[in-house]
Parts: C-alpha cells; structure tokens; sequence
C-alpha cells in the first residue's frame, strides 16, 4: 500500500496522487549503520518504531521501507518504489532471474556506486578435497542462494567447455557454507567479504561470479522528481566522505607544481596573499592519498598545510 507524509493533503481517487521514494535500506549489521548514517547525512529526518517495516520522513513527503536487500530490485523493477539501496549481487540476481533477451535491461537503474558493502560472490569448495578448478564443478551438484546467477555463470562455462552434462544447481537460503561437509554439494557460490566463515568451513574460492558494494538504484521508468534530489545529496554525502579540504600556503613560482600535486575536483581555489610572491591554496584531495600529497606539498615548499573534514558536498 502507497503512503502518503501526512502533511500532504488527501485526495480523491479520480486524482493523480504522486507515488513516494522509498529508499529501502535493509542490510544487517555496520552495513545497515552505513546506510542508516548515508539517510541521515542526506537530512532525511524519520523516526522508525520498533517492528515496524515504514518509517514516514519529517521533513520530505516521502516514506522509507525498510525490505530484505533481495526484495528490492523486484520492487523497484516493477515500479513499487522509485528509489532504494541495495547490494550489486541483489541487483544481478534479479536481472538474472528475469532471463531478459540479449539487448533488454530490467526496469533497475544503478545510480551510484556507495562505496561500503564491498564483497564477491564467488564458487567455493573444499579446501582438501578434489575439485582445483570450476570446470570440474560441471556436472556436479551445487547449492547457493543466487540460483540464477549460478545457473547462468554454470551455463556459459558448460557452453564454452562443450559440456553434455548440465550442472545440478540447488538452493538454500541459510548456512550455504555448511553444504559440502553435510555432503549435500560437491561446491558452492555464496558471498565472500573477509573469507574468515569461507575458510572455517573449510572453503576455498576458485572463481568469481560478481564483485558487488551497496548502490544506489532507481525504477528506470521512475519521474518522480524527488529521485534526482535524494541521488544528489547521496552523491554529496560519499563525495564528502571520500575527499578532505587541504589548504597550504605556497610561492607563487611553485604554485604550478604545488597544482599538479592537489588538481581538486575541477582546479584549485588559489587567493593572493597580503605577503608578496605568496598564495593560498584550497583543494579537495582524496582521502586516503592525503599523508602522500602534505609530503610532497613540503618539498615543494608549501607551508602551513591544513587538513579539514568535509560533512557534505555538491560536486560535478
């Protein structure tokens, strides 16, 4: 059911009542915090109840629903909700489910790249056992959670290895890793992040499906314009985050030098100073170059070089 923010006036049915953004963060653990801390650097004020999945923002006419990460893209992809936060994995599992013709593209737009929530989805099997490679996976049993990103992985490699046998590929939801010491699999693809429950369970990784971080999506078809706002103050938000503020005093003869060190976004912002041959820079500079970029800055001769935070952001 579509929600309305309370502020905005009821109207009749014969009435065109624009459908609300619901970004639909619903990711465990720091990822879950991370969205958490993107909606709220991006001024979406709300006030989520305990056990409830809807959560109406205070100061936007639009309503978060909080959904399982693999839900989205079908909800999204079929013009349920205009806006929403997601894993790659989730995004490709749900195209791959569709079985669209060569050419076509689902109805999910990955807008932005959010930079956390980096992991892979990868083929894993006994780390003592037998199988070395995936082509000896062909044939063989298989279970995983992404069933259509396997079954199409599998397919292609049955295809270009002129396999007779098709790959049996089965599902489960939960504890996937646990497959191939209850001799239920002989290999399994599941996600990776920092391999520790891979190599518990025993596991190798011998291939890769998709590498996939949290994005940003939107309903293709979507023409709500509060999609573009919401998309700029998130893109403000990871700017910032990725970017520090370096400023520095520099001679105006090696100001050429100290440029090529600290570009910025677009150039530096340069202002004479009131002691002659001198200048102050200012220059957006990623933060984790910026050690590297205060070293090089002082053979060149800067001075007073300073380093500042940055909260928020509206870049090209």
């Amino acid at each position: 059911m579509d929600l309305v923010n309370q502020k905005t006036p009821l109207r009749s049915p014969q009435e065109q009542v624009p459908r609300p953004i619901r970004p639909s963060p619903n990711l465990k653990g720091r990822l879950q915090q991370a969205t958490l801390d993107l909606l709220s650097g991006c001024d979406i004020q709300f006030r989520r109840e305990n056990r409830l999945d809807i959560a109406l923002v205070k100061n936007l006419p639009i309503a978060l629903i909080f959904l399982p990460a693999a839900d989205i893209p079908t909800f999204i992809g079929e013009g349920r909700v205009d806006l929403g936060i997601t894993g790659r994995d989730q995004v490709a599992e749900h195209d791959a489910q569709l079985h669209l013709p060569e050419g076509e593209v689902s109805g999910v737009q990955e807008i932005l790249d959010l930079g956390f929530g980096g992991c892979k989805l990868q083929v894993q099997v006994p780390e003592k056992g037998d199988v070395q490679t995936v082509e000896q996976l062909i044939g063989k049993n298989v279970v995983t959670s992404f069933t259509a990103l396997s079954e199409q992985f599998f397919a292609k490699l049955e295809k270009e290895n002129g396999a007779d046998k098709k790959t049996n590929i089965k599902y489960v939801g939960g504890s996937v890793e646990a497959a191939c010491a209850l001799g239920v699999a002989d290999g399994i693809v599941d996600l990776v992040e920092s391999g520790e429950t891979m190599r518990a369970a025993g596991l190798k990784a011998i291939d890769t499906v998709v590498e996939s971080t949290a994005v940003l999506v939107k309903n293709r078809n979507t023409t709500n314009p509060l999609v573009d706002l919401i998309a700029s103050r998130v893109r403000g938000v990871i700017t910032a985050k990725k970017f520090v503020l370096c400023q520095y005093n520099i001679p105006r003869d090696s100001l050429s030098t100290a440029s090529s060190i600290t570009p910025g976004k677009r150039a530096p912002t340069v202002t004479a100073l009131e002691e002659d041959g001198w200048v102050a820079v200012s220059s957006m500079v990623e933060k984790k170059q910026i050690a590297t970029v205060m070293d090089e800055l002082t053979k060149v001769g800067a001075t007073d070089i300073l380093v500042l935070s940055i909260t928020n952001s509206r870049t090209d």
